[in-house]
């Protein structure tokens, strides 16, 4: 039985194109494998708070001096419970001024955590959830990954990187671009999409069950 955790981050609820992505995903996946156990985690319409004075040591150092970096804390632990037993995590990420979502770098900030996602070792740092797949929906209004915007794309570097770091790096990002070039562009980046998703489905998941 595999477990996957989805995590949306859009902000437009039902007219987000990257959460109807995660949607067909997930009932892809769970039709590929009935006993396939789905977390669906939707950072986009109940944000994770955002990093605070208080709360900053309660994350990161298990620092417990008030009631709200106590929440903050038992917060961080379930989303790190819930990312720990994935065996596939599949992002819902929408461009956002050529990033990441606010709430979906608010949920990085809860699970990034030393010693837990990751450590320090004397040959640098090393990720501590590694043997998992992950699939990131990009939803982009624009052409980002080339041409003359490409250099713009803080988004894809970003979410490598703080994958990677916690030792997730099989990575499968599917881009949804030219969203804003008219329906015909935008019908047929969704699917392309959909078609890289199901053959995700059903090349990827049978290995991590």
């Amino acid at each position: 039985m595999a477990n996957i955790l989805i995590v949306d981050s859009a902000a437009t609820g039902e007219a987000s194109v990257s959460r109807k992505l995660t949607r067909a995903l997930a009932d892809r996946l769970q039709r590929r494998d009935p006993s396939a156990r789905i977390v669906r985690r939707d950072v986009g319409a109940a944000p994770i708070p955002h990093l605070t004075e208080a709360t900053v040591p309660a994350i990161r150092a298990g620092l417990v001096e008030s009631p709200e970096a106590e929440r903050a804390l038992a917060l961080s632990d379930e989303l790190v419970a819930e990312l720990q037993a994935a065996d596939v995590i599949v992002l819902g990420a929408p461009m956002y001024n050529f990033g990441m979502p606010s709430t979906l770098k608010a949920w990085f900030d809860h699970v990034l955590r030393a010693r837990i996602t990751f450590r320090y070792t004397e040959a640098g740092p090393e990720g501590l959830l590694k043997g998992k797949k992950a699939v990131v929906i990009e939803a982009r209004a624009g052409l980002y990954s080339e041409g003359p915007a490409a250099a713009m794309d803080s988004q894809e570097p970003h979410l490598r990187t703080l994958l990677g770091f916690m030792g997730i790096d099989d990575v499968r990002f599917v881009r949804v671009e030219k969203l804003a070039f008219g329906p015909e562009a935008a019908a047929a980046a969704i699917e392309e999409a959909v078609a890289a998703l199901e053959s995700f489905a059903e090349t990827e998941l049978p290995l991590a069950a």
